[in-house]
C-alpha cells in the first residue's frame, strides 16, 4: 500500500488538491502496479515560517 506525502506551503484550494491527488494516484497505479483503493495521498500544509532552505526561513526569503 503506497503512502505518498505531499508537503507544501498553504494556499492550494481543495479543487487543486483533489486534482493533484488524482494525478498522483494514477501515476502510482501505473508505475507501481497497485490499485487506486490501495494508494493513499496525504497533504500537509507547512507554513513558510516553519520551512527553511539554506538556513533561511521561507517567510524571510525574497
Amino acid at each position: 500500500m503506497p503512502i505518498i506525502r505531499v508537503e507544501m506551503w498553504p494556499g492550494r484550494t481543495q479543487t487543486q488538491k483533489a486534482e493533484l491527488a488524482k494525478a498522483i494516484t494514477e501515476a502510482v497505479v501505473r508505475i507501481a502496479k497497485t490499485t487506486p483503493d490501495q494508494t493513499i495521498v496525504v497533504f500537509q500544509d507547512i507554513r513558510k515560517e516553519d520551512w527553511a532552505t539554506g538556513g533561511v526561513l521561507a517567510s524571510e526569503a525574497g
